[in-house]
């Protein structure tokens, strides 16, 4: 009986997050309470095939929010309405193996495995290629180029000591994510600022692209260094069995397509002024289907498609009680005074930009160890800050919102990022954590530092 359930989890699922999509638009409250009540079942199922860890996290949050929930007085049935917040990055995570798919009948996958090992004969040459393929991929696909990376990294690594795979995985996905995005006009923290600020994306872009560079450099050369003694022999073969100049013809015809689809996500976005993640989500599978129809791949995306769809949300037990559980925390503390403690800071020190950017950092840094989600963090930020735009330049103040949440999202254990990997890689959440710390300080101080030239 149980695994009858757990082959059939992908309908509840789908049923719930498809509810949720078509109540963003109808905005009705009984609806929006009703999908809130189908979270807690969400929460039950996921559960009982969740791994350990996320048991205990899940737990952790539950119990706290319950705590905070109770202690300003709220009444026991608006608990579903705290439920609902994370639906939208579930919804995302469910259709994200159609575009997978599709790269993968296109053998986009194969061509990408090619870029990233082609005359490479040691480590610290695959940290470099791996890099900068990611962050490439990254700047198109966003999370799902994670995914894509990480599998060719694993298959590639295979003969690789699992500790090195690990860590070598674990810094070249993560910090490239973290890297692409920053400058990304489709990321909505980037976007958040522009509106919160007023200033122009353009003016933000030259100084997010400094930052990018800088931090991408230095970690690249870092990693080269730390990676070259360790032989690499490619086990696999070359499946993509064309030259290295045919590989990045094959790249460029995909980002092609890819600069189309960051297109129909904006012309989307424009039209109906939607959210980044809404607009991906409602995109990826209309776009999937028109792409694997031009390239003439259809009968095989379908199969292939419809096959990755079901068995990954099958496998979603983690981030469903994850994201659920952190809803409900977050909304909680949302609803605390706790929150009016963070205030104090930063108008204390109103004369001293150098502090309040640091704060800012460390404010994202100390929120995100606890599970909350840098929209959320930025959310509470920018009710202290926007007063003192008129006293430190606003440029300087959205910059280091922008560089330091995409910083703490390569070490926030509860991170999405954090999360696929553990994952894909069958490893701790935490040891990722540590492994990227220092480069979340690094892109973290350098933000900071060029908030200060421009002051």
């Amino acid at each position: 009986m149980k695994e009858w359930i757990f082959q059939r989890l992908y309908l509840f699922y789908s049923s719930v997050l498809l509810l949720y999509l078509i109540n963003y638009f109808l905005e009705n409250p009984t609806l929006n309470y009703t999908i809130g009540l189908l979270a807690i079942p969400m929460m039950g199922v996921s559960f009982l095939w969740a791994s350990r860890l996320f048991k205990i996290l899940c737990s952790v949050f539950i119990i706290s929010g319950l705590v905070m929930y109770i202690s300003v007085g709220l009444p026991i049935h608006e608990i579903p309405l705290f439920l609902t917040s994370n639906m939208s990055m579930l919804a995302f995570l469910t259709v994200l193996p159609w575009i997978n798919g599709v790269v993968h009948v296109g053998h986009y996958d194969r061509h990408i495995n090619g870029l990233m090992k082609k005359e490479v004969d040691n480590l610290g040459s695959l940290y470099v290629r791996s890099t900068l393929t990611t962050y490439v991929l990254m700047t198109f696909l966003n999370l799902s180029a994670i995914n894509l990376s990480q599998s060719v990294l694993i298959e590639n690594m295979k003969k690789t000591q699992k500790a090195v795979r690990d860590a070598l995985i674990s810094k070249t996905t993560i910090r490239a994510f973290a890297l692409a995005l920053i400058w990304s006009p489709m990321e909505i923290i980037v976007a958040i600022t522009v509106d919160a600020t007023g200033i122009s994306y353009l003016v933000y872009l030259p100084w997010l692209l400094l930052i990018s560079a800088i931090a991408l450099g230095i970690d690249l050369f870092l990693g080269r260094q730390q990676y070259k003694k360790i032989p690499y022999t490619d086990e696999t073969g070359d499946e993509s069995g064309l030259p290295f100049r045919g590989v990045i013809q094959q790249i460029l015809k995909l980002f092609f397509a890819l600069i189309l689809f960051l297109t129909t996500i904006l012309v989307v976005s424009n039209l109906f002024e939607l959210n980044f993640i809404l607009t991906v989500t409602l995109v990826i599978l209309p776009f999937s289907i028109i792409w694997s129809l031009l390239i003439k791949k259809w009968t095989e995306f379908r199969v292939l498609g419809y096959r990755l769809w079901k068995e990954q949300t099958n496998r979603m037990q983690n981030f469903t009680l994850l994201f659920i559980s952190l809803a409900f925390f977050a909304n909680s503390l949302n609803a605390t005074p706790i929150l009016g403690l963070v205030q104090q800071p930063f108008l204390a020190f109103d004369d001293k930009p150098f502090i309040i950017l640091f704060l800012i950092f460390a404010t994202y840094f100390v929120l995100a160890t606890i599970g909350v989600h840098p929209i959320g963090t930025i959310g509470i930020l920018l009710e202290v800050l926007t007063p003192l735009f008129a006293i430190i330049n606003p440029v300087s103040i959205g910059i280091v919102l922008i560089v330091a949440a995409l910083a703490t999202s390569s070490s926030a254990t509860y991170g999405i990022t954090i999360t696929m990997t553990s994952m894909n890689t069958n490893q701790n959440p935490y040891r990722i954590t540590l492994r990227n710390l220092s480069f979340t300080f690094l892109l973290g101080f350098i933000g900071i530092g060029i908030g200060l030239l421009i002051l």
